[in-house]
């Protein structure tokens, strides 16, 4: 049954997940395994309740109780709930189909347990915009991405607008840290994905780049295509490592695409065949 709880005052603490913490706080509340996330909207929560992620407690506009499954759902968690003014009030701002969840985060696997299998690997380089991780999560699902990887100075895939942009999609896609510090990123993360067979192919612009069309790189069987912060791209000893420089060609004067835009492009022309 669920335990549906009318919010009568904004400074409970057992609130403070939706309305006080910051994702840093989320994240590490208790002990780093048992941190928090935000999950935003039916579609997203029920894409992590399908991929097994745990709910703690639920956020809802009153009218949406009757008749929402994800209620059903989630068992006997806390449903605390209040008219729509009132949540936006307590959040900032105004709930995505009227629902929040806050969830467990998952222990994340080792980079060696996620790669077994795969062909294609993404590789994120301090990318920090929750808006480009979640578009990059949605394309890496969509266009056949075996998982994501996530250097330590990139930002968390599990951000409330990384999760919500992505549409739930970074529940679908296995992904983790490659290294855990600033430090192990580029030299010793590039030397452990070539130990694990990949060629490492880095999305930039230089003078011995090579096209995204070239045959090799459609024929390597394990390949990681590394993509780089906005604006800088990424760091030049990066590119130094990797064994391909590649491309996208551009007309109309265009130098690059955006970092999710150009993910798109590279992860469908690179897809394994």
């Amino acid at each position: 049954m669920p335990n549906i709880i009318e919010v009568s005052d904004l400074a409970a603490p057992e609130l403070d997940v939706f309305a006080r913490l910051t994702e840093a706080q989320l994240r590490n509340r208790l002990e780093a395994e048992k941190g928090v996330f935000i999950a935003e909207s039916p579609k997203v929560i029920g894409r992590a309740l399908d991929a097994g992620y745990e709910p703690v407690s639920l956020l809802m506009e009153r009218k949406h109780i009757d008749g929402q499954d994800i209620i059903a759902r989630c068992g006997d968690i806390p449903v605390y709930t209040a008219d729509r003014e009132v949540l936006a009030d307590l959040t900032g701002y105004a709930l995505t189909r009227g629902v929040l969840c806050a969830m467990r985060r998952p222990s994340l696997p080792s980079v060696e347990e996620l790669c077994a299998g795969a062909r294609r690997v993404a590789v994120l380089e301090g990318i920090v915009d929750s808006t480009n991780i979640g578009a990059i999560f949605r394309s890496a699902a969509a266009l056949r991405m075996d998982a994501v990887l996530v250097t330590p100075t990139c930002g968390d895939p599990l951000y409330r607008r990384a999760v919500r942009v992505s549409m739930g999609t970074v529940f679908q896609v296995p992904w983790t840290r490659i290294g855990d510090q600033p430090s192990d990123w580029p030299e010793p993360g590039l030397e452990q994905l070539q130990a694990l067979g990949f060629k490492t192919a880095a999305m930039a612009l230089s003078d011995d780049s090579v096209s995204i069309e070239d045959p090799r790189l459609a024929a390597e069987e394990r390949l990681a295509i590394v993509l780089g912060t906005e604006g800088d791209g990424l760091a030049q000893h990066t590119i130094a490592g990797c064994d391909y420089t590649v491309r996208i060609p551009m007309s109309h004067g265009v130098d690059s695409l955006n970092v999710a835009a150009a993910s798109a492009v590279a992860f469908w022309e690179l897809r394994a065949r």
